[in-house]
C-alpha cells in the first residue's frame, strides 16, 4: 500500500489526516456508478475502499505521515452496524457516528468534521488535511485551519453531471482532487437483492418508518420450535430467552465434555439475543453468510464462551458448532432454507 509503513520511525514530521465524510461519499458513488439514492439499494467494500484512499492520500503526501482517517458516519441511535464496528478495528481508522433520524437523515455529522478539523489544526497535531467532502457548511472550517496554517486539500466524487460540491467550499481549499468512477468501481456495488427480500420477510420495510419502539415478539424471534408466550418489551423478550436457556455442559464420568447439541443450542442462543438487541436490519447486513466479519465472530465467541464458563481455544470443533447454532438461528428467522449437499 505504501512507500514506507505508516508512522514508522524517522517518517517526515509533517503530518496530515483525512477527513471523509461518509454520507457524501457514498451517495456521491452510488449514484455515479450505480445510479442509486439509498443504502439498501448498494453495497460497499469499505475495508478496501478506506485502504484505497489511504494509498491515494499517500501518494498526494508521499513526505507526509498519516496521523489517522477519521470516518464521519451516523447510525440509528448512534448504535453501530456491523460494517461500522468492523470498520473501528482498523488501524489509523477513527469512527465517528451521528445520530441517523426515522427518515434516514444525518444529524450531527457535520459539525462532528467541523470541530475535529479544527482541533487538530488549533493544536498542531497536522500540518496538512484531506478533506473529502461537499457541504458549503465545511467552509467556516476549512477557513479556521488555514488560519493555523494548515493546508487543505479538498476531495470529492466525480458528478454524473454539473457539480455535488459547494462552490464556495471549492473555491476555499488548496487543493481540490476528484475521485474518478473508475477509482471507486471497484469498491461499490448492486445490493444483495436475496438480502433485500429477508429484510422484507423479517417485517423490515424499505423505506425507514417513524420510530414506534418496535421491538420483535418472541414468537417471531423465536420462530417455529418454542412456544413463547408474546410480551411488549425488549426486556420480557431476553426474559423469555433467558428461560429457553439450554444446559450448554454435559458431565460425564470423565469430566466435563462438550456436546455438539447443546454447543450448538448456544450459537442459537447468542442468535436469539442479537436478533433482540441489535436489531433485524443489523442482523441482515450479515446475510447470506455462513462467513461472518472477523470481529463479529470474535464477540460471537466470547460471548458462547461466557455462557459456557468454557473456553473453546483449544476446541475448534466447538467454535464450529456455535457458528452452525447462530446461522441457524439466523437463517430461521428470515426464513431461508439452505440445501445440504
Amino acid at each position: 500500500m505504501s512507500r514506507r509503513e505508516l508512522g514508522s520511525p524517522g517518517a517526515s514530521s509533517r503530518r496530515y489526516a483525512m477527513l471523509i465524510d461518509v454520507g457524501y461519499l457514498y451517495a456521491a458513488g452510488a449514484e455515479v456508478l450505480l445510479d442509486a439514492t439509498s443504502r439498501r439499494d448498494y453495497r460497499v467494500d469499505a475495508e478496501n475502499l478506506i485502504a484505497g484512499l489511504i494509498a491515494a492520500g499517500q501518494d498526494k503526501l508521499p513526505d507526509g505521515e498519516l496521523l489517522r482517517l477519521y470516518w464521519f458516519d451516523a447510525a440509528r441511535d448512534r448504535v453501530p452496524t456491523v460494517d461500522q464496528r468492523v470498520i473501528a478495528q482498523m488501524e489509523f481508522v477513527k469512527v465517528r457516528l451521528g445520530n441517523l433520524n426515522a427518515r434516514g437523515q444525518q444529524k450531527g455529522v457535520d459539525a462532528m468534521i467541523r470541530s475535529d478539523l479544527e482541533q487538530l489544526a488549533r493544536h498542531h497535531a497536522v500540518n496538512e488535511a484531506i478533506l473529502l467532502a461537499g457541504d458549503e457548511d465545511m467552509v467556516p472550517a476549512v477557513e479556521i485551519a488555514q488560519a493555523y496554517g494548515v493546508r487543505v486539500h479538498l476531495w470529492g466524487v466525480e458528478p454524473p453531471y454539473g457539480t455535488n460540491q459547494a462552490e464556495r467550499l471549492v473555491w476555499e481549499a488548496d487543493t481540490v482532487r476528484i475521485l474518478s468512477r473508475d477509482e471507486l468501481k471497484p469498491y461499490f456495488s448492486k445490493a444483495n437483492t436475496a438480502a433485500s427480500a429477508t429484510a422484507q420477510i423479517a417485517g423490515a420495510p424499505i423505506a425507514h418508518p417513524e420510530p414506534e419502539i418496535a421491538v420483535p415478539s418472541p414468537a417471531s424471534v423465536f420462530g417455529q420450535r418454542e412456544s413463547v408466550a408474546v410480551t411488549r418489551s425488549a426486556a420480557d423478550a431476553l426474559a423469555a430467552a433467558e428461560s429457553a436457556r439450554p444446559n450448554f455442559v454435559r458431565k460425564t464420568i470423565t469430566g466435563d465434555k462438550l456436546d455438539p447439541e447443546t454447543v450448538i443450542s448456544i450459537g442459537e442462543y447468542v442468535g436469539h439475543k442479537w436478533i433482540l438487541t441489535r436489531g433485524i436490519d443489523n442482523i441482515a447486513d450479515l446475510l447470506p453468510g455462513p462467513q461472518l466479519p472477523t470481529v463479529i465472530d470474535k464477540e460471537l465467541l466470547v460471548e458462547a464462551e461466557k455462557e459456557l464458563g468454557y473456553s473453546l481455544r483449544d476446541h475448534p470443533e466447538a467454535r464450529i458448532w456455535v457458528r452452525d447454532g447462530f446461522w441457524e438461528r439466523v437463517h430461521r428467522e428470515f426464513d431461508i432454507d439452505i440445501d445440504e449437499d
